[in-house]
């Protein structure tokens, strides 16, 4: 069974100590290929390095995060059009709006994402959006901006069967991660109304670990997890979720 995790921050300072291992872990339980959306500046080197000490399987994304859109932020919007511009990369990521922490940078959010859609369409990359409380705010600026080459995915998705619809309709994926193996996470009541080329699967670790492990650190060689759960949901064999889920990432990220 070969699995794509395609949202991880590996590269992040909780791996610092293990992070090769962590690797291991990962490649043992069947993952082949991850996906790295960057956070800001300050990530980047740990992003690239990363890489560049698994070529074969590690891919990173270039983007700000919405949680680090602060005064100044157009300066890290240049750092990233300088990157985009330098190297090639998997994505335009993470992106997007989020609410749950400061609602005061919300235009600033906006402005940050337009940016960044804008980018993903001159170098025609897929962007991968975080929508955390803010899944219609991000909406209406991806309607606004698709032009039919628009293309992506909504990241550690939770929302409701419409909202999952809405993103379906402008030709975005839906990643589904650890809060689809929660007991009230929601998505028993959404993934069996979709179909299984919508989705990619995702740890977004080192957050939202799948059960058992809840509340520890998260890490790729707990996809397996993802995956046994939303073949439960959609009444599927896992291995066909797994083989669905890598064939829709190796084609979204050009891999």
């Amino acid at each position: 069974m070969i699995l794509t995790d395609s949202h991880a921050h590996i590269y992040a300072e909780q791996f610092k100590e293990d992070r090769d291992e962590a690797l291991d872990r990962a490649y043992a339980a069947g993952i082949s290929t991850i996906l790295m959306p960057n956070i800001d500046h300050t990530s980047i080197d740990a992003m690239l390095e990363t890489e560049a000490r698994h070529p074969q399987h590690c891919f990173a994304m270039m983007g700000l995060h919405p949680c680090h859109v602060h005064k100044g932020f157009e300066r890290e919007l240049y750092q990233v059009e300088d990157w985009l511009n330098k190297r090639p990369f998997a994505a335009v990521g993470e992106c997007g709006v989020d609410l749950y922490w400061d609602k005061t940078t919300l235009g600033w959010q906006q402005e940050a994402l337009r940016v960044q859609l804008d980018l993903a369409k001159k170098h025609k990359l897929p962007i991968v959006l975080h929508t955390r409380d803010a899944f219609t705010e991000t909406a209406e600026l991806v309607e606004q901006a698709q032009d039919g080459t628009l293309r992506g995915v909504y990241h550690c998705f939770s929302g409701t069967k419409e909202e999952a619809e809405r993103a379906i309709k402008l030709g975005f994926k839906l990643g589904i991660g650890g809060v689809a193996t929660f007991k009230n996470g929601g998505l028993d009541q959404v993934l069996p109304h979709l179909g299984l080329e919508h989705l990619l699967l995702e740890t977004d670790c080192p957050y939202l670990a799948p059960a058992p492990h809840r509340g520890k650190r998260n890490e790729p060689s707990y996809l397996p997890l993802v995956a046994k759960r939303v073949a439960e949901l959609m009444k599927k064999d896992v291995e066909e979720v797994a083989e669905a889920t890598t064939h829709t990432a190796r084609e979204l990220f050009n891999l």
